[in-house]
């Protein structure tokens, strides 16, 4: 039997990462998948958890612009309601941040971030437009 100290979710979810998958954890009684990776379920505090694989599919629910000092560039920040239901915080790549909206579909990309990984999203391949002009 593990002790606490010993089960690291988020270590897990790195090292998934690491091996190209971008995974997410459920609860095996309830069948809803929850992002961050913890050690109970939240809400009902349950242990009986599993590694899914997510789709990568997602939608934009919320979006901010972020102002940097040149000579960086500003960058969007989105939350992002997965296909799978959870939402997480991460960017978009290959688009300007003036050009996200709310409801923009999105897939994830796993890129190499410091000396780890992280998932980014970039725009679905069928989206062109959707966005109000």
């Amino acid at each position: 039997m593990k002790i606490i100290e010993d089960i690291r979710p988020d270590q897990e979810f790195l090292a998934f990462l690491a091996q190209g998958k971008f995974m997410l954890q459920q609860s095996r009684s309830s069948g809803k998948p929850f992002f961050y990776p913890r050690v109970a379920e939240p809400r009902t505090g349950k242990t009986d958890l599993e590694w899914i694989e997510a789709s990568g599919g997602g939608t934009v629910y919320a979006t901010t612009l972020v102002r940097v000092r040149p000579p960086n560039a500003d960058y969007g920040v989105i939350i992002v309601e997965l296909d799978e239901g959870p939402r997480m915080l991460s960017r978009v790549e290959d688009v300007g941040p003036a050009e996200l909206f709310i409801g923009m579909r999105v897939q994830a990309k796993i890129v190499p971030f410091e000396d780890q990984h992280c998932v980014v999203f970039v725009p679905a391949a069928s989206e062109n437009s959707g966005k109000d002009s």
